[in-house]
């Protein structure tokens, strides 16, 4: 089983990645956030089945669950003869990496606990000084503003910001922000897939908004206007609901010019196909652990 646990807890986790990143930029930011999230959620999740997988082989070659289920548990331990520490690391990091997906899922529901938003959807202003806006999603979801933000801003800016946010809750972005934090949060090697999710899905509700107000020119000075206005909300950033401030020069830059043309959609099938190989891989490893517990048992 030791090939399976290189292809797909080695290998394929950072191929995704590299995929991921030479196509994103190229695809309509939608499509690209959700290609490379749910590429990033099937490599976790068959990451973690491999890892679960080789547990239970680490497991079966104790001679005391051996004998407890009837087995032979040195028929198990053959199987990684010469890779012996190959189960024991993988119980270990499927240890670790539940533990952080059930800190990270916890995390996001006590940040979505603390938000101060009740009552109908729409526009919740907050009394508060410092600038902060972002969407808290829901059903139905809001957009929270505070009245340091509405200062700054002029009637238009202010339409553009909320257009943007009312786009995040459109296309449910939290969603994708939430995947692929979990994705990272069950293998650190996807670290880059979260990063660049939360930039995708800023660009995807920055088109929408811009399409929705018919001017681009407006939504880039809104953006530049809340960026330098001050940090974002502790609330924010747990929502994914602004990216980090670096790659608001770049938002703006591509705002300020007409909408770039993206690659043919056909491009999306080269990370499925690397996440697809991953599943085939994990059905191939169930395989062959039955067959080694079948002919243990005998």
């Amino acid at each position: 089983m030791f090939d399976h646990f290189l292809w797909s807890v080695v290998i394929v986790p950072p191929l995704a990645v590299i995929v991921a990143r030479l196509l994103a930029d190229r695809l309509a930011p939608g499509r690209a956030a959700a290609v490379v999230a749910w590429s990033a959620v099937t490599v976790a999740v068959t990451s973690t089945i491999n890892l679960l997988l080789l547990s239970a082989h680490a497991l079966a070659q104790v001679p005391a669950v051996g004998r407890l289920f009837g087995w032979s548990a040195s028929v198990v331990a053959a199987d990684t003869a010469g890779v012996e520490w190959v189960p024991w690391l993988s119980l270990a990091l499927l240890i670790g990496g539940l533990a952080s997906v059930t800190w990270r899922w916890r995390r996001q529901r006590r940040v979505l606990a603390m938000v101060p938003v009740g009552g109908p959807g729409g526009l919740v202003m907050l009394p508060d000084e410092a600038p902060r806006a972002f969407a808290v999603p829901g059903d139905p979801g809001h957009v929270v503003v505070t009245t340091g933000m509405r200062g700054l801003l002029t009637d238009p800016q202010f339409e553009a910001l909320l257009a943007h946010e009312h786009a995040h809750l459109a296309e449910r972005h939290h969603r994708l922000a939430r995947a692929a934090e979990l994705a990272v949060a069950a293998h650190p090697a996807l670290w880059w897939v979260g990063k660049h999710v939360d930039y995708l899905i800023e660009r995807a509700a920055d088109e929408r908004a811009a399409t929705n107000l018919g001017s681009r020119r407006t939504l880039a000075h809104a953006i530049g206007v809340a960026a330098l206005a001050g940090a974002g909300s502790p609330f924010a950033a747990a929502l994914h609901a602004a990216a980090p401030g670096g790659v608001v020069p770049r938002r703006v830059a591509l705002l300020l010019r007409p909408k770039p043309p993206v690659a043919p959609a056909v491009f999306v099938l080269l990370p499925a196909l690397v996440a697809l190989s991953s599943v085939i891989w994990t059905g191939e490893a169930t395989l062959d652990l039955i067959q080694l517990m079948t002919a243990a048992w005998h």
